[in-house]
């Protein structure tokens, strides 16, 4: 299975710095993901800087092997109280989970997640720890096996505890509005992505509010356990000419959404394979030379030119109507991405009256990679030809 995960947040009125704190890491060697959302006290800077400590020192924690229930412990039991309030500098829900459905949650005073199987909310058994040093705070520890399609929502007060005192929503939206949202948005769209799903649930929280106005830091978390979706994109010719047509053929072969890029790469294809190129008779995608296509190929582009514009694209997460956009798109559309590349120079790349932007492929690669990895939690493997 894919673990499919993404966040929304948005600041409370009037703060420049978001008070709740995502961090995520995913290992794709053991198909291991750890996840944190950390909501720091109060908003704007001080909230920002505890959220962060908290989610990163946790994180780290389990990265390094220590159990997520040790890790979460030696949190909760070192966080400080605030002198004023009384209260945590921070709470938190951390996830350990894998491809294969084996998934462990502690919770220490956020809302309680949820756990979304073919529509109905799911309410596992937990463990409660409490702290040795401050008897008011409690971990709740979750031990779950996930199924395809299941999910999982985790969000910050925020979101729980929108409109509060509103003429409509005196307790807020509570634990119970938030199934109802979350349960409405699947019925009408049930392989709904975690990213729009996450959207959804911070803009619906926002509008509870009578002025549309965030009175505190929202954030969802949203987790969805389905089938992959793979894609695979050529570039540059092999090193070695004589294998030519068995890389082309393992292309075609390749079971899921297929791109080329780069002319040299096409014309490869093209001939290997015998299909005709038809290029785009669009004149409206920019300063990027226009798409082409060929039957069996979902996406033609231009190479280096175009992949460093959709490197741009992705890093900075607007795109534009042109052939890096397309590509950018699809990319961001798939949960798997193998980029078969190849190691044959070209002479067009040290041109001198080239950009100097435009890198060596192997390198744009390398940037795409960790940006799809490391931005939009995407699985990435690199084969070179």
């Amino acid at each position: 299975m894919f673990i499919d995960i993404d966040v929304s947040q948005q600041k409370k009125y009037n703060q420049n710095a978001y008070g709740d704190y995502f961090v995520s890491k995913r290992f794709p060697e053991t198909g291991r993901l750890l996840a944190v959302l950390s909501d720091g006290l109060g908003s704007g800077i001080k909230a920002n800087i505890l959220a962060c400590m908290t989610a990163t020192m946790l994180l780290k924690f389990m990265e390094e092997g220590t159990s997520i229930k040790k890790s979460c412990e030696t949190i909760m039991n070192s966080l400080p109280v605030c002198q004023v309030r009384k209260i945590s500098y921070s709470t938190f829900s951390a996830l350990d989970c894998d491809e294969f459905g084996n998934a462990k949650i502690v919770e220490e005073g956020n809302p309680q997640f949820l756990w979304v199987r073919n529509g109905k909310i799911l309410e596992p058994d937990f463990e409660v720890l409490t702290s040795k040093e401050f008897p008011n705070r409690h971990m709740h520890i979750y031990h779950l096996k996930l199924q395809t399609n299941d999910r999982l929502i985790f969000c910050s007060d925020g979101v729980t505890q929108s409109a509060l005192g509103s003429k409509n929503l005196r307790l807020g939206l509570r634990r119970e509005g938030l199934i109802e949202i979350v349960k409405n948005e699947l019925s009408k769209e049930p392989d709904i992505s975690s990213s729009n799903l996450a959207k959804r649930i911070v803009k619906q929280a926002i509008l509870n509010e009578p002025d549309r106005l965030p009175k505190d830091d929202v954030s969802a978390v949203c987790v969805y356990y389905r089938e992959p979706r793979n894609s695979v994109v050529f570039t540059g010719p092999p090193y070695h000419q004589e294998k030519d047509s068995f890389y082309a053929k393992a292309l075609m072969d390749f079971k899921g959404k297929k791109a080329i890029a780069g002319g040299t790469t096409a014309n490869l294809i093209s001939r290997e394979l015998n299909i005709p190129i038809r290029t785009s008779v669009n004149l409206n995608m920019g300063k990027l030379p226009a798409i082409s296509y060929m039957d069996g190929i979902d996406l033609v582009t231009e190479g280096i030119l175009t992949l460093t514009k959709t490197c741009e694209y992705l890093d900075t997460d607007e795109f534009q109507n042109d052939a890096a956009g397309e590509l950018a798109n699809f990319m961001k559309d798939t949960d798997c991405i193998t980029f078969m590349v190849g190691a044959k120079l070209n002479q067009a790349h040290y041109d001198p009256n080239l950009p100097i932007e435009i890198e060596i492929r192997k390198n744009i690669i390398k940037k795409l990679s960790d940006i799809l990895q490391n931005k939009y939690f995407k699985k990435v493997n690199v084969q070179y030809m």
